[in-house]
């Protein structure tokens, strides 16, 4: 792949300019080549996606917990067996770890894209269960870590890796992980399929949401699929291109979606006054 910088550097003569355009295409085929590894279960509901590309050695799986619709995402290079694992469930660190011993990976990672109101982190669990993994999460979260991520930051996995942007507006440390090669980014809270995290407890900002949202995420590339860490409909993913448009919320001014959060008037979290003190302790309690 030719970075942004050197990429000018190529287009002064007319054999560079073919080499360029040529690597263009690979680019755009790799992420329609994504689309078609989705497999279904009964009623054409989404079942798992084990590998986006089996030839890019990237492997991928989304996992649920049904009691806070919390989704967790395993990515892996399926060559060094390097893994990382997103938003992980406390009440379902064994099923994870045991999942990752089946395939043959080491988790390098447990990563959290914040720090939860609606259910306690398993990274603390993973930890101990599969020695060697390191917590990952953001340094404006307040919660403890091995690793705290800055705004740019890069997480790698053997040939692969997630940048990490700073999205802050649901809570003061959210961030977003994005992979430009696989076409795809993890959202958190930050953005919702056809909805966003509330903004009323916990640093919660609308303005700042809004900002983040509309600067991090709708300026990548509408084709990029988005995963987010809740759904609470059955929906599994969306992309850059439908939340633009679709969006019931972030589609409107600024000015709308704030009284638009602000007359949410949504009930107090059900876990989160047992939820908050034990993640900011990485759900080792």
């Amino acid at each position: 792949m030719i970075s942004l910088f050197r990429f000018k550097d190529f287009l002064y003569s007319s054999d560079k300019i073919f080499f360029a355009k040529r690597m263009l295409v690979r680019v755009s085929l790799r992420c329609l080549k994504l689309a078609d590894t989705l497999t279904f279960g009964k009623a054409g509901r989404f079942s798992t996606m084990a590998s986006m590309e089996r030839n890019h050695n990237f492997f991928f799986r989304q996992l649920f917990d049904l009691e806070s619709s919390t989704y967790t995402y395993l990515l892996g290079d399926t060559t060094n067996k390097e893994a990382v694992l997103i938003d992980p469930v406390y009440e379902h660190a064994e099923r994870d770890a045991n999942l990752i011993k089946e395939l043959g990976f080491k988790l390098v990672y447990a990563m959290n894209t914040h720090m939860h109101a609606d259910h306690i982190t398993g990274t603390g669990k993973l930890k101990s269960l599969l020695p060697g993994t390191k917590s990952v999460i953001g340094k404006g979260s307040g919660a403890l870590a091995d690793i705290y991520l800055k705004d740019g930051d890069v997480v790698r996995f053997g040939s692969h890796q997630l940048w990490a942007a700073a999205t802050p507006g649901h809570t003061n440390g959210c961030f977003t992980y994005i992979s430009h090669e696989q076409c795809m980014a993890f959202t958190g809270d930050a953005l919702l399929i056809r909805g966003c995290g509330r903004t009323d407890f916990q640093e919660g900002s609308s303005e700042t949401l809004y900002k983040s949202v509309h600067d991090r995420i709708f300026t990548l590339p509408d084709h990029f699929t988005l995963y987010p860490a809740h759904d609470y409909k059955g929906l599994t993913s969306t992309s850059v291109g439908e939340e633009k448009k679709y969006n019931p919320r972030l589609t409107k001014p600024i000015e709308e979606f704030v009284k638009i959060m602000d007359s949410l008037n949504l009930p107090y979290p059900k876990k989160i006054d047992e939820s908050i003190p034990a993640n900011k302790v990485c759900g080792v309690f």
